[in-house]
C-alpha cells in the first residue's frame, strides 16, 4: 500500500506531466499556425511522450493501491517568436521537471518506499535525456541564427521524428 504522502506527491506529478504535455501541445499548434510542421511534429510527439509519463504515474498510484486524483490544469503560454526561444524554454521547463522528480526520489527515501524509489529511477534517466535533446536542439538554432534555409532544413528533419511509446509504459 502506498503512503498518503507518497501518493498526494505523486498526483501532484501527475498534474506536472499533463501540465507539461498541454504546454507542448501549445507550442506545436504555435509552430503550426507559423508554418513549421516540422518544429510542429516535434512538439506533438512531446506531448505524447508527456501523455505517456502522467500515465506510467497513473499506472503506478493505481497498482499500490492509491487513489488518482485529477485537478484543473492551469493555463500555459501560446506564442513564441522564434523556434530558438520555445526550445530554451523547453529546456528550463524540463530543468523544473527534473527537479521535480529529484524532489519525489528524495521523499521516497525519506519514507523508506524502494517500490517508488525504483519506478523513479526510469524517469531520472528519462530527464538526463529531454534535456540533453533540448541543449542539441538549441546548440543547432544558434548555429544556424537567421538563415532561412537552415531552418527549413532543420524543420524537415524534426518532421521526421517518430512516437515511441516508453517501456515503462508496458510495465
Amino acid at each position: 500500500m502506498i503512503s498518503e504522502k507518497i501518493q498526494d506527491a505523486l498526483n501532484e506529478q501527475i498534474n506536472a506531466e499533463l501540465w507539461s504535455a498541454y504546454l507542448y501541445l501549445s507550442m506545436a499548434m504555435n509552430f503550426e499556425a507559423a508554418g513549421r510542421p516540422g518544429i510542429a511534429n516535434w512538439f506533438k510527439i512531446q506531448f505524447q511522450e508527456e501523455q505517456a509519463h502522467a500515465q506510467i504515474f497513473i499506472n503506478y498510484v493505481n497498482q499500490r493501491g492509491g487513489r488518482v486524483v485529477l485537478k484543473a490544469i492551469d493555463a500555459v503560454p501560446t506564442e513564441w517568436a522564434t523556434p530558438l526561444e520555445a526550445f530554451e524554454a523547453t529546456l528550463a521547463h524540463e530543468t523544473k521537471v527534473t527537479a521535480l522528480i529529484n524532489a519525489l526520489y528524495s521523499l521516497a527515501e525519506q519514507e523508506s518506499d524502494y517500490a517508488t524509489r525504483d519506478r523513479l529511477n526510469w524517469f531520472v534517466s528519462e530527464q538526463v535525456e529531454e534535456e540533453d535533446n533540448c541543449r542539441q536542439l538549441i546548440d543547432k538554432f544558434r548555429l544556424i541564427g537567421d538563415n532561412g534555409m537552415g531552418i527549413y532544413m532543420l524543420d524537415q528533419e524534426l518532421g521526421a521524428r517518430t512516437y515511441v511509446a516508453p517501456a515503462a509504459l508496458a510495465e
